[in-house]
């Protein structure tokens, strides 16, 4: 198994910058990649930006050019950097670990963004 705490959301005015920190434990080994994902009242969770073993980088057009993933291997900890947050980002944002069999997931992080 593998546990994952996030950090680093909160409220920011539109135009800020914050970063969310996944801290990972457990089966780390076995993890072929992580991701960040978001989910905003009424939607569904949608793919954020993953990062993969090899260090292969995925984003999703809305956050392109402005979200860097990146990963601490040392500390077994996966970063969201996020710049010009617009209100559209608002959502709470979870942390995944994609094992070959499995998929585990952090408990979410709020992230507001106001206008």
């Amino acid at each position: 198994q593998v546990q994952l705490v996030e950090s680093g959301g909160g409220l920011v005015q539109a135009g800020g910058s914050l970063r969310l920190s996944c801290a990972a434990s457990g089966s780390i080994l076995s993890v072929n990649a992580m991701g960040w994902y978001r989910q905003a009242p009424g939607k569904q969770r949608e793919l954020v930006a993953s990062i993969n073993n090899g260090g292969y980088t995925n984003y999703a057009d809305f956050v392109k050019g402005r979200f860097t993933i990146s990963r601490d291997n040392a500390k077994n900890t996966v970063y969201l950097q996020m710049n010009n947050l617009k209100p559209e980002d608002t959502a709470v944002y979870y942390c995944a670990a994609h094992l070959r069999l499995n998929d585990y997931w952090g408990q979410g992080t709020q992230v507001t963004v106001s206008s």
